[in-house]
């Protein structure tokens, strides 16, 4: 299959096309990506991206928080690793070509973007990697950066998003989701404890988006090497981090399961995550954003289940879907999935404390 791109790239980044054979990468939802990988061994490899501009409306503004982010980890933080875009001939971390957006950045060489886990340790890793990115960027301020995604992670939003697909919806989609439609509303209760302490809760700069397959392991050993993929990287609560984690982490199946019995919460990868990431974060969050660990996965959880459902009384129109049903289905998954956080929520406690002790 032939694979197109700018060949404006070549000469933006100063390279040999004759060097590199080029290949679409695996995964990646969102943006187009290819890999530039070296033909001799002694060639770096690069990734190439396209930017989607219809999630992205503005990429200059991810170009400008991952600038930020990268001139004060250079400053403060030199030996870590973090991945940024590299500057092109004009001296831009992003190039503009024929209304398009591309960004080259390092292929880093022995290491892997996993897009299931399999084991505790590589929970533990992941969320070690994420936690660090957040410590180590605790001192630039904030105020700096600014959404990539307004209202990404905004609960108020998607639960206002919910109630008006709710009442605009047929009545024929209002019946067929009827049982999820009375969860989204029993559960409104979490909205509800998020208003009572969103006002102590300080902005930090979070990634935002942290799947198992946005952190690169060592293939071998499953060691954390550096976190990728920082689009949304932002301001944020401490929630938006370590609650898409528990939503991606705990369950051996992912919200596409239809099969609700396989819906379980692994015990050891909770644990392996909340260490994971109090190991690097125990010493930052304060003690009220620590008596919210689990309540940051009940937030995401919730908050993703409400986006399904809005877009499947919608008509589904936003997330793609293989039978009519789809999102139907995905909101009933994360529905299970947040009744389970609840019911084992002493057990899930204990085992917090264990890691904050």
């Amino acid at each position: 299959m032939e694979i197109s791109f700018p060949e404006q790239i070549w000469s933006l980044y100063n390279l040999n096309p004759a060097d590199f054979r080029v290949q679409c990468a695996a995964s990646g939802h969102i943006n187009h990506t290819l890999l530039l990988l070296g033909k001799e061994q002694q060639e770096t490899s690069f990734v190439l991206q396209r930017i989607n501009q219809k999630v992205f409306k503005r990429p200059e503004i991810i170009s400008k928080n991952v600038r930020l982010a990268q001139e004060f980890l250079h400053k403060h933080h030199p030996e870590y690793l973090f991945i940024a875009p590299l500057f092109n001939g004009d001296g831009d971390n992003l190039s503009l070509i024929a209304g398009e957006y591309w960004r080259l950045s390092p292929f880093v060489p022995k290491a892997k973007a996993f897009d299931v886990l399999t084991k505790p340790e590589q929970a533990y890793e992941a969320a070690k990697q994420f936690g660090q990115l957040s410590r180590l960027l605790k001192d630039l301020d904030s105020r700096l950066l600014e959404p990539s995604i307004p209202g990404f992670h905004d609960l108020d939003l998607r639960k206002k998003q919910f109630d008006q697909a709710l009442e605009q919806t047929s009545p024929t989609l209002q019946t067929t989701a009827s049982g999820a439609i009375t969860m989204a509303l029993e559960f409104e209760v979490i909205l509800k404890e998020f208003h009572a302490v969103k006002a102590a809760l300080p902005l930090r700069i979070m990634h935002h988006d942290t799947k198992i397959s946005n952190v690169l392991l060592d293939e071998q050993n499953f060691k954390g090497v550096c976190v990728i993929d920082l689009d949304t990287l932002m301001p944020g609560l401490f929630i938006s981090d370590l609650g898409d984690m528990l939503r991606t982490y705990l369950c051996a199946v992912d919200e596409n399961e239809a099969d609700l019995n396989k819906i379980n919460i692994r015990e050891d990868f909770f644990k392996a995550t909340i260490g994971g990431y109090l190991s690097e974060m125990a010493a930052v969050l304060t003690d009220q954003e620590k008596q919210l660990l689990l309540f940051s996965g009940k937030y995401i959880i919730y908050m993703q289940a409400l986006r399904f459902l809005a877009d499947f009384l919608q008509g589904s129109t936003y997330y793609p879907i293989l039978y009519p049903n789809q999102n139907l289905d995905r909101a009933l998954n994360q529905f299970q999935l947040l009744k389970l956080l609840f019911q084992n929520e002493r057990k899930l406690e204990v085992l917090i404390q264990e890691c904050l002790n």
